[in-house]
């Protein structure tokens, strides 16, 4: 009884407080049993492309599921500590195929897009970000996101994988360190700057060996066209940074918004397109193209949405942002009111209909698809970003079991770790959520979460959505 009340404790602060979450979520924490450890009653998506398992037994030795079925197949090992989730769903952990450490999501985060360095120095933000990167980490615990990945950043994001395994609660991290860019844009030029200039095949080849030896998990091509740029010229270095990245056995990932640049870069040997195509209907040929080098597409549907409605003064955050986004980043978003109190900024309208069409026939292609949320840009919050864009990808067509496999499998797969997470099977990471409602119903009930399992821990608990104690 005890440790359930500090679990309804830490649940509390979790809505509460900012920079104390950290603690709350260590707190919160508690270790699963010795030996075999149970979840029985509940209903899984195993994310494998069956139905779902009805009254189903998962069975965890350590961090990895040793065995999965239906109660009737699968017997209770003897022994074993058994949490009755009888009329729960569970789920494989979800992973956020896109962010930005280095950006908090708060207004003064990107003075390429507005400039508010007077009013809040650029080094103070990054200063501020990185004093909250545990609290930050641990906030994807609390929003169901065991895994991340982080695609560009300055060169000390690399290093917050490291701060991840030094940390009690955080999620598997996948980091792909600077980018490489044609140019970088006035505000993100100086010491912070999250990508490496490149203007020749040399200078590609040579900026990823540099990058090599710092051991990324990828490589990130961060290229945005400004007008009257010679392509054909550009993309000689693009090839030559793919070629190397490929020679040193790492993957390419690029940012790619417009259906011109998204078949030079699948062209040039490029493995992940960052962000949806929405300036034009992707074409038959694309479609093909990225289905035969098996490409994989991260649409980010909703970043773009957000910059214009922080801008514009017309955000709407949800209530479930406010109650588990970062409070002291998200009053900097309010700061627009009287920083321009007569009118927003203007911010490029979104074309969210061309991309969520483009989503579509993505899908109805048959070509993987992972779900990201670039949390960290202004208005995305780290952590209940995710579970938005969920939200826009069945709103753009796909049905929630085919999101699910994006925010699960299609993920891991973003990851290069497919054969150990994004599923609940035997021989996987015990990395799931415990959720009160079906996903499969209503897919905002993955914001539902009473328990989430990373590694065979119980990382968190909202005592109120079970029926029992939380795990001890």
């Amino acid at each position: 009884m005890i440790k359930a009340e500090i679990a309804m404790h830490c649940h509390r602060f979790l809505y509460r407080i900012g920079s104390g979450l950290l603690m709350a979520m260590v707190a919160c924490a508690v270790q699963a049993a010795e030996g075999l450890t149970v979840l029985a009653g509940a209903t899984v998506f195993d994310a494998s492309g069956a139905g779902p398992i009805q009254d189903a037994v998962v069975v965890i030795r350590g961090d990895t599921i040793v065995d999965i079925g239906p109660a009737v197949r699968i017997p209770v090992p003897a022994g074993s500590t058994v949490h009755n989730v009888h009329g729960k769903w569970i789920i494989p952990g979800l992973v956020d195929a896109h962010v930005h450490f280095f950006q908090s999501g708060g207004l003064y985060t990107r003075p390429d897009v507005i400039d508010l360095r007077r009013t809040r120095p650029y080094a103070r933000e990054i200063a501020e970000l990185r004093d909250r990167l545990p609290e930050t980490l641990a906030r994807y615990l609390a929003n169901g996101v065991t895994s991340v990945v982080d695609l560009a950043g300055p060169d000390w994001v690399l290093d917050v994988r490291g701060l991840a395994g030094s940390l009690p609660e955080a999620p598997r991290l996948v980091i792909s360190g600077p980018g490489l860019a044609p140019y970088l844009p006035r505000g993100l030029d100086g010491e912070h700057a999250p990508a490496v200039v490149v203007r020749t095949p040399a200078q590609a080849r040579a900026a990823v060996q540099r990058l090599a030896e710092r051991r990324p998990d990828m490589i990130k091509i961060w290229f945005v066209p400004r007008p009257a740029m010679d392509l054909e010229r550009e993309f000689r270095w693009v090839r030559a940074a793919a070629d190397e990245a490929h020679a040193q056995g790492l993957r390419v990932a690029a940012h790619a918004t417009q259906l011109d640049i998204a078949r030079r870069m699948v062209a040039a040997g490029t493995d992940i397109l960052v962000h949806s195509v929405d300036d034009r209907p992707i074409d038959d040929a694309l479609l093909a193209q990225l289905r035969a080098n098996q490409v994989l597409y991260i649409p980010t549907l909703g970043v773009s949405q957000r910059y214009a409605e922080v801008l514009g003064q017309q955000l709407r955050l949800s209530a479930y942002e406010r109650a588990l986004g970062d409070p002291s980043v998200i009053a900097t978003l309010d700061d627009m009111a009287w920083l321009f109190p007569r009118r927003g900024r203007r911010a490029a309208a979104p074309n969210i209909a061309t991309a969520s069409e483009n989503l579509l026939r993505v899908h109805q292609a048959g070509i993987t698809i992972a779900a990201g949320s670039d949390a960290g840009n202004i208005g995305t919050l780290h952590g209940p970003a995710l579970h938005r864009e969920l939200e826009l990808m069945v709103e753009a067509g796909l049905a929630p079991a085919d999101v699910l496999l994006a925010a699960t499998r299609g993920g891991a797969q973003v990851m290069g770790r497919r054969s150990e997470l994004g599923r609940l099977a035997p021989g996987y990471r015990a990395d799931l959520l415990v959720l009160e409602a079906s996903p499969l119903l209503d897919i905002r009930n993955t914001r539902r979460i009473a328990l989430v399992m990373q590694g065979g821990r119980f990382v968190y608990c909202v005592p109120a959505r079970l029926s029992t104690p939380c795990p001890d």
